[in-house]
This record gives structure tokens, sequence and C-alpha cells, in this order.
């Protein structure tokens, strides 16, 4: 909807599209078929397999016991060899906030689309909360983000988080306050608007009150983890705030730092990585372990994404995270940056704005961390976190080959311009042993190289966006 309504961004195509419009009930029907849709395919692929599915409230009653049952029937207890805790998240939120479901709403509620508010305010600037501000700005809402913290998207690499910022904040429809608590919000009633109270988060003094047509409580999920019967005296689990506590094997720990027996916890509701694909991660490692095949994930390696236009990924520490993190253990981190405005692809796209940014180590080439704000994102980054899962390094990864034109070639780019301290070795033959830390070489020939490859790179790209720019404007004087 955004690009229809982009004249300039058609004119640069040679399109022009008469007054885009959209059917709200349209786009929200789609959603909700969407994930029917794939509800339906969950359950038929756990049916085909064997899986019995037993519908009711569980609880658990010891180590292989489990009870369930509905309202007004009788419980039914089972037995297992192993029980997995997998009960996911629920909307957190905070006190003194008052959700209705229609003008004060959780991001639940917001994806029925039961309507679209000319002005909302979006109480949280993370994925969630930044997702959706991208959504309601395309189809016309004006957006106000509140955030506690003193910056927007405070998760997010800083300097990512500014670029973003400049791109999916400034130029749009969107006002912020930061540095302030929304300590009251009280839906719409009676012809009278949403109103937010705010408080400075620091001094908790009186700060503003807002007026606003709906408010989305973008403030994070909360574990739902209650009535699992963890408390019993067999389990004797006590959870903190609510997150069930595991080790890396997401074994379940008791409140005396014991293992509870047979009792996997994954998912949101261990609090780990509250991701989807996470929880899935987690769910094959615990399969493996009552396989009898030990596995230990890495949760460093596992990526995220935030699905905005352009897209936001990122796998590993942020800069700070990671310079923090090299001060304690005596090692130095180097940065290398990328751009989208030189990729091929991206130009014949029209969707330069973007950089892909590596953190790693120069004196092993250990990839410690990448972000990429950019078309497509969210599925470049797997290329990195592939790597991070592998132990792969960068003096290695640099020789991959990335096909041509395509939105890969930013990686490309970016694990070329990292520089590696070079490591000695008895023989430039790749496939000798490597040295006793168990690094592969990198060759003094290779590191001086490298500004050369990437300059001739550069070229390259360059040249081809220039050839296929003057290839498009012959055909169409043709034409």
């Amino acid at each position: 909807m955004r690009e229809f309504q982009n004249e300039h961004h058609l004119k640069a195509f040679g399109l022009q599209v008469s007054s885009a419009r959209y059917d709200r009930q349209g786009v929200a029907d789609h959603a909700n078929n969407l994930a029917s849709k794939i509800r339906n395919n969950l359950t038929n692929s756990l049916k085909a397999i064997g899986v019995d599915i037993l519908t009711g409230v569980g609880t658990i009653l010891g180590p292989q016991k489990v009870k369930y049952g509905k309202v007004g029937f009788s419980d039914n207890v089972i037995t297992a060899k192993d029980i997995i805790i997998a009960t996911g998240s629920v909307p957190f939120v905070p006190k003194g906030i008052e959700v209705d479901g229609k003008t004060v709403i959780t991001s639940d509620h917001a994806l029925k689309l039961e309507y679209v508010p000319d002005w909302i305010a979006i109480v949280g600037s993370g994925y969630i909360g930044l997702e959706f501000s991208d959504v309601y700005t395309a189809l016309g809402s004006e957006v106000t983000f509140i955030e506690a913290l003193d910056q927007l998207m405070p998760g997010f690499d800083p300097e990512i988080g500014k670029l973003a910022q400049r791109v999916l904040i400034n130029p749009r429809k969107i006002d912020y306050h930061t540095g302030v608590f929304a300590t009251k919000i009280t839906p719409a009633k009676d012809g009278k608007p949403v109103t937010i109270e705010l408080i400075d988060a620091k001094t908790k003094e009186p700060k503003d009150t807002l007026e606003v047509d709906a408010a989305l409580i973008a403030t994070g999920r909360a574990p739902f983890t209650k009535g699992l019967g963890l408390e019993n005296v067999s389990i004797n689990v006590e959870t903190q705030r609510g997150f069930v506590p595991v080790d890396e094997r997401m074994r379940v720990i008791d409140k005396n730092g014991n293992l509870v027996p047979h009792v996997y916890c994954i998912g949101d509701s261990n609090g780990k990585l509250m991701l989807a694909h996470a929880a899935s991660a987690q769910g094959i490692s615990v399969v493996e372990q009552v396989c009898g095949k030990d596995h230990v994930l890495n949760h460093l390696s596992i990526p995220a994404a935030c699905f905005t236009h352009p897209e936001i990924s990122m796998v590993g520490f942020t800069e700070p995270q990671a310079r923090e993190k090299g001060e304690k253990e005596g090692f130095e981190v180097s940065v290398a940056k990328t751009s989208f405005k030189a990729n091929t692809k991206a130009l014949a796209e029209n969707e330069r704005e973007g950089m892909a940014k590596l953190i790693y180590r120069p004196d092993n080439g250990e990839i410690l961390g990448v972000h990429i704000f950019g078309l497509h994102a969210a599925d470049l980054i797997h290329e990195a976190s592939n790597a991070i899962a592998l132990g792969t390094r960068i003096q290695d990864i640099k020789f991959a080959v990335h096909a041509h034109p395509t939105l890969s070639e930013v990686l490309d780019e970016l694990f070329k311009s990292a520089k590696v301290v070079s490591v000695s070795c008895t023989s430039h033959n790749r496939s000798a042993q490597p040295p006793h830390n168990g690094m592969p070489c990198t060759s003094v020939r290779e590191k001086n190289l490298a500004p050369i490859l990437r300059s001739l790179s550069f070229v390259f790209e360059y040249l081809s966006g220039l050839i296929n720019w003057l290839c498009s404007f012959v055909i169409k004087l043709l034409h």
C-alpha cells in the first residue's frame, strides 16, 4: 500500500497508479484466513505423524504425570516418559492500563484490524510497536510512540536504530515521547477520546496528558505459566516473573537449584529468547535429548527480524554488548559496514536505503554479531546466523560465491571488507591441518589484497548497475 501511494517511487519505474485504496475488511480477512490456514496445516501435520491431541487445561502432577480437562467435565490423568512445557506467552499489560479490546488494545486485538483509527498511540517502540506503526501509517493513521527509555527502538543496535528512525519514523506521520511512562490509560467512552496520562520515567513527575482515538499496548509479552502446577511438592518449581527456570538443555530447575527429572520447558515460557523459531529450535534440541542424543542450542546464533518496510534483522551481539564482552575477556572488537546503495538488485528495485554491519574479532575472525537494515533483511540474515552456528570464521566465509545480481552480495561485500589479523601457517594449502589453536589460516597476501578486492567489487557493482540502467533506457526508446 505504501508503494502504491508513493508517486515518486512508481514514477522511477515508469508506472502510474490512480488513487490506490484498500478494503479494511479484505485486509483483516486475509490475515485471519492466513492464521487459520497455518493452524490447520500444523494440526494436520501432527495428526499425520501420529500425534494425539488432547484438548483441555493441563496441570503437572509429577515428573511424569499430567492432569487435563475442561470446565464442567471430569479431569483425566495421563502419564508420559517426559513432559515438555510449551505454553507460550500473552501480551503484557502494565498496571493502570485498562484494555477494552476496542479502543485500548493489545497486539492480539490489533491483528484482527476491526477498524483503522485516525490517531493511535503505541506504548512501546520495540519489535511489536515498530511493526504496527508500519502497518497503521501505511493505512493512513497518525501514530504517537510512548517509550519509557530515552531513545526509540532500545533493543536494536544503536547505529541501526538511528538509521531505522531516519527511514521508518521521521518521514512518516509519527511523533514520539521518550523517557516517559503511561501510568493510566482510559478507553474511549460516551464520545470522549482515549486519555493517556504520562509521567517522567526518572522523576515520576506528571509530564503530559494525551487524547487519541486508540491506544495499542506493545510493551512486550508475559509467560503463560499460571495454573501449571509447578508449585506442587513433587515439582517444587519457583517461577521468576512467571518464567520457568531451565538450564542450557531446557531442563526445568526447582527452587533448590536441582533438575526436575523428565520435565523440560521451551519457548516464551522459559524467557531465554521470545521468538517462535527459537521455541522450535529449543523443541528440536529437547527431542534430540529424550532420544538419547545430547544437544545444546547456541542462542547467540538465532536470528531475529522486524518486519517493517524496509526490514531490520540481527543475530548475535550489538556493538555495545560486544565491546563490553571484549573488555571483560580481553580481546579487541572491530566493525565493518556495507551499504545497499552500490548493490545492483537494490538499485533495480529502487530500494537503496540500507546498511549491513558486521561486529567481529580481528584476532581470529570470529563473528560476534551482524545487523542489517534494508530490503529483505529478514532473508539475508541467515547466512550470518548459520556462520555463527557452524563456527565459520570470516577468513573462510569471505571466499563464498554469491549469485549476481542479488541482495546477498551485500553480505559478500560485508565479509570481504573485514580485516582479520593474519595467522601464520606452515602451509598455504587450505586443506592442511589448522594451527594448534584450531583456527583457519589467513595469509598476509590475502590481507593485503583485501582493499583491492573491495575496490574492484565496488566498481563491478557500479558498472553492472549502470549497464542495466542503460539497457532499460534503450529498450524504452525502441518501444
